[in-house]
């Protein structure tokens, strides 16, 4: 796991849960005091966040408090690793204050991120024996976008582009706004070759009419078919035929998901994956 500004996020989680100090620690905890405490899952699911969750710990220890004591994690599980309820998923030892401080900051991020991880898989296994790929979106909380798409990556899911400096990413407002789909595809292609941007450009279409106009002017390298039912995509991904990559999105569920994968698309983008998530339930005990 790769996250450049993690600390930083979890300096501000921290600032924000604990303030001037978590006081009813400070008020019943002696700073000397040490204990051990295990991290078990309450639910089966797919786990993710593991690095994070020890980083909470260490970063209370060693950057937010200045503790003397050394704080000790063990991991016993392992990010994208299925896991049982009542598997102990890491071991703490070190001061008791910090670990209660750290707890639920720790729970926070590893419970958000399992569950990312987990709808994941679910949705990934629904596409089993087909070439299509599962996305995700930018449809993110905001600061925590690299830590959700690496948890739809721990549970089989493809990232789409990161943000909005990576990839051309066409949509009907842009289109709109510039006056047309062609206009909106010579527009990007002078812009890139002006700023000298090797970008690949995916475009947004509404209906046949759209794809149509796509297909005749052309240079993009992939077509996103907003809100097809089956039936009309599989029209378009037939009309396109290889030419371009495909990707369905817009209201696409787990009751849908299969249907739309059949038509043989390549890619099918869902925002749900970060935005509309259920959080794996874990516990931090004594013991």
């Amino acid at each position: 796991m790769n996250i450049p500004n993690l600390d930083e996020l979890i300096s501000m989680a921290l600032l924000e849960d604990v303030g001037d100090g978590d006081h009813s620690t400070l008020a019943c905890i002696p700073p000397t005091a040490t204990a051990k405490a295990k991290m078990m899952a309450k639910e089966d699911g797919i786990l993710c966040g593991m690095e994070v969750g020890e980083r909470v710990f260490e970063f209370v220890n060693n950057d937010f408090y200045h503790s003397q004591l050394a704080m000790k994690v063990t991991p016993l599980k392992h990010d994208g690793e299925p896991v049982k309820k009542g598997d102990i998923l890491m071991l703490v030892e070190g001061a008791s204050g910090v670990i209660l401080t750290a707890e639920r900051t720790a729970l926070n991020f590893m419970q958000r991120m399992s569950g990312i991880a987990t709808q994941t898989h679910k949705m990934v296994q629904m596409l089993d024996g087909l070439h299509t790929q599962l996305l995700d979106t930018r449809k993110t909380t905001p600061n925590m976008r690299l830590l959700e798409k690496y948890a739809v990556k721990c549970g089989g899911g493809t990232n789409h582009r990161i943000g909005l400096y990576d990839m051309i990413m066409l949509k009907d407002n842009h289109i709109d706004f510039a006056g047309g789909i062609e206009a909106a595809i010579d527009r990007t292609h002078n812009y890139l070759k002006e700023k000298g941007k090797d970008l690949k450009i995916e475009i947004e279409v509404r209906n046949l009419e759209e794809l149509e106009r796509v297909m005749q002017h052309g240079g993009v390298d992939r077509i996103m078919l907003d809100n097809f039912d089956p039936a009309t995509l599989s029209k378009a991904v037939e009309r396109i035929g290889g030419i371009y990559e495909t990707e369905a999105s817009g209201g696409i569920t787990e009751a849908t998901l299969r249907s739309y994968a059949e038509t043989g698309v390549d890619f099918i983008s869902v925002g749900a994956l970060t935005h509309h998530i259920k959080s794996m339930d874990i516990s931090l005990i004594k013991g």
